[in-house]
């Protein structure tokens, strides 16, 4: 029977999701940002776990970037980027003295780090911890996993684009998630197509379908597919609130019903 860890600062952290890809530039960051707004915005508490550590972008999406870490009893107190306190956000982004600054570091000194991350971070109460991962199936993905795989529940978001390349770089993500026992909460096709601002007619810019088919040659389920949104892009760069501020938009729709579908899923990883 495997080992439960002691629960430590993760002990208020009811549900936790890995958002991960084998291909870089699919929008990771931005899936993590969005369906953290999406969920906050369904009542959910949500922290973001930013361990994508030579490339921290979620500061910024959040428009939290400059902001300190303070140190607590129970270790690092996360930045809150809402007055509200409803969604609180951890990333190497914040330790870095000079925001240009490169992480230059060899595999020991990052795997340290993300034991820190999960172990030293003062969450609280969540309802939602979601861990934004760098691309591939790297030591940091292992590190990621095997600090977190005490856990429970614990699931994965697999996320493509939908042209061949992006797929079948995906596909060997979903077998190291099947390899290392994640269970897989589904796929999500991003960049599919491109949204109009004024008309609203979504033009498939690169292809369209990978991601779907993906999901159901590998049998897992689908959870939708997210346009190229110029409004999106907008609000992500100006670390505004997308979700809030665009709700007639094609992409509020898609990422809203992934986070309903993602709210439906998670529970079923408790059985």
């Amino acid at each position: 029977m495997e080992a439960v860890a002691e629960p430590g600062n993760l002990a208020g952290v009811r549900n936790i999701i890995l958002v991960l890809s084998g291909k870089g530039g699919v929008g990771k960051s931005t899936i993590s940002t969005e369906l953290a707004l999406a969920l906050r915005h369904q009542g959910k508490k949500v922290g973001i776990l930013d361990v994508d550590l030579c490339g921290p972008s979620i500061p910024h999406m959040l428009r939290a970037q400059g902001k300190a870490v303070h140190q607590c009893d129970q270790g690092w107190v996360p930045v809150f980027v809402d007055q509200e306190k409803t969604i609180s956000l951890m990333s190497v982004g914040f330790l870095l003295e000079n925001p240009d600054e490169a992480v230059v570091w060899r595999g020991p000194k990052k795997h340290a780090l993300i034991k820190q991350f999960v172990s030293d971070v003062a969450w609280g109460e969540l309802d939602y911890l979601v861990v934004d991962t760098p691309p591939g199936t790297s030591d940091e993905h292992m590190a990621t996993v095997e600090a977190l795989r005490p856990y429970r529940p614990l699931g994965a978001l697999v996320i493509t684009t939908p042209q061949a390349v992006s797929v079948g770089d995906v596909r060997r993500e979903l077998t190291f998630c099947r390899k290392t026992g994640l269970q897989i909460i589904g796929v999500i096709e991003n960049m599919s197509g491109f949204a109009c601002p004024h008309c609203a007619e979504c033009t498939n810019v690169f292809s369209r379908g990978g991601g779907e088919e993906l999901a159901q040659l590998t049998g897992v389920p689908f959870l939708g597919s997210v346009p190229l949104d110029p409004q999106l892009t907008r609000s992500l760069e100006e670390g505004r609130d997308f979700i809030q501020e665009f709700p007639k938009s094609t992409a509020y729709s898609a990422l809203t019903s992934i986070a309903q579908k993602v709210l439906h899923r998670m529970p079923a990883l408790l059985s």
